[in-house]
This record gives C-alpha cells, structure tokens and sequence, in this order.
C-alpha cells in the first residue's frame, strides 16, 4: 500500500457505489464530490460489489466469517436478504445503464 493511500470506510464506499450504479454521477463528479484519489477507484469499488457483493468493500479484517453471514433465525435472514436486494439493485442499475449505452452507439 503507498503511504500516502487513504482509507475509505465501508458506508462511504457504499454511498459511492449506490449512486454510481444507479446512474445519479458519473465516476468523475463522485471522485471529485467525495475526494478520492481517481475516477477509477469508484470504478474498482463498483465492480467489487459486482462480483463479490457489498461485502467486498468492507475491510478484510471486518468482514464476517461464514458462521457470522449465515446468522440466526430471522434476523440472519433478513440481513442476507437485504445484502442480496442491494447487490440485485446494483446489478440492475449497471445493466439498464449498459443497455442504454448500446442503445445510444446504435443509434
């Protein structure tokens, strides 16, 4: 890691990654709105959640073992739930947001 690399907590990251997929700023503005080093970074976070889910922004060290993700009763079940609507939405964002990308060249 370079010395001078920032650490971004895991909400802040979130926030990033929500308004990217959802098509309300491009990597830039938010890079610029939240101080981040480059464009690119909310372009890795966004493909981190892509493949691996809202998990995958969360530091390695506070990321739960399988006997925490799996959880108890209903409160396990709703976290997964909500973890899996959120990585859904993401998706869809992303997707409809390509599609019309496609469009547009087509065009």
């Amino acid at each position: 890691m370079r010395r001078d690399a920032r650490v971004y907590s895991f909400e802040v990251k979130l926030e990033v990654v929500r308004r990217f997929t959802a098509g309300e700023a491009t990597s830039a503005e938010l890079a610029a709105e939240y101080g981040l080093s480059s464009p690119k970074l909310v372009q890795s976070w966004a493909g981190l959640v892509r493949r691996g889910g809202e998990d995958a922004l969360r530091p390695k060290r506070e990321q739960p073992g399988p006997e925490m993700t799996a959880g108890s009763g209903e409160a396990g079940e709703l976290q997964r739930l909500r973890a899996e609507n959120l990585r859904l939405r993401a998706e869809n964002a992303y997707l409809g947001k390509l599609r019309a990308l496609r469009e547009q060249e087509r065009d």
